[in-house]
C-alpha cells in the first residue's frame, strides 16, 4: 500500500477566520499574559476577600460547615474571569458537587489507597467533561476528601451549600459592579 495520496483527494489545509467575538482558548505565539486594569484588580480582590468571609463567618460563627479548600481558588476564578465557563454556576456547583461524590464513592468502595484516590480524580474530571460542569478548582475534591475520610453528608455541607451560598453572593455582586454574570445558567 502506498504511503502518498493522490493529488485529486489532497486538500490544503485551510485556517478559516475566527469570528472576532468568539473567545480564544489558547494563547498564540508572541501572546502576553492578560493585563489587568487596577479597577478590575480590586473590584477582583474585594470579590475574594466578601465570598471567602461570608464563608468563613458562616462557619466559624455559625456553625455550618461551608469552607472547603478548593473553595479559594473557585473565589478567584469567579471574581476574576466572570466570563469564562469555570466560572459559570452549572461549572462551579456542578463540578464541586460531582467531584466531591465520587472522592466519596470511591473511598467508600475501594478504600484509601493511592490507585483509588488517581482513579477517583480522572473518573471525577471525565464526569465533568461529559456534563459540561468542569471547574478545575472542583479537581482537588477527591484528594480532600481520602485526606479528611467525611461521611456522605459532606457532599451537602460544605460542597453544596457552599457553591450555592458562592453562586448566591458572586451574581449580585458582579451585577452591582456593572459585569454581566452569570453568562448562562445551565
Amino acid at each position: 500500500m502506498s504511503d502518498t495520496v493522490p493529488a485529486a483527494l489532497a486538500t490544503p489545509a485551510v485556517e478559516l477566520p475566527m469570528p472576532s467575538a468568539a473567545p480564544r482558548l489558547l494563547p498564540r505565539p508572541g501572546d502576553a499574559a492578560p493585563r489587568f486594569t487596577l479597577r478590575r484588580g480590586a473590584l477582583g480582590c474585594v470579590g475574594v476577600a466578601l465570598i471567602i468571609g461570608v464563608l468563613a463567618y458562616c462557619s466559624f460563627n455559625l456553625g455550618v460547615l461551608l469552607v472547603l479548600g478548593s473553595f479559594g481558588s473557585t473565589a478567584v476564578i469567579m471574581f476574576t474571569f466572570p466570563d469564562i465557563h469555570f466560572a459559570q454556576p452549572r461549572s462551579v456547583v456542578g463540578g464541586h458537587v460531582i467531584c466531591t461524590a465520587v472522592g466519596l464513592a470511591a473511598l467508600a468502595l475501594a478504600g484509601p489507597a493511592w490507585w483509588v484516590l488517581a482513579l477517583a480524580a480522572g473518573v471525577a474530571c471525565a464526569l465533568m467533561m461529559v456534563t459540561r460542569t468542569m471547574h478545575p478548582p472542583a479537581g482537588s475534591n477527591p484528594v480532600i476528601v481520602f485526606l479528611v475520610a467525611p461521611k456522605w453528608s459532606f457532599v451537602l455541607f460544605p460542597t453544596l451549600c457552599g457553591a450555592l451560598v458562592m453562586v448566591a453572593v458572586a451574581v449580585p455582586y458582579h451585577r452591582a459592579c456593572r459585569r454581566a454574570y452569570p453568562a448562562y445558567w445551565y
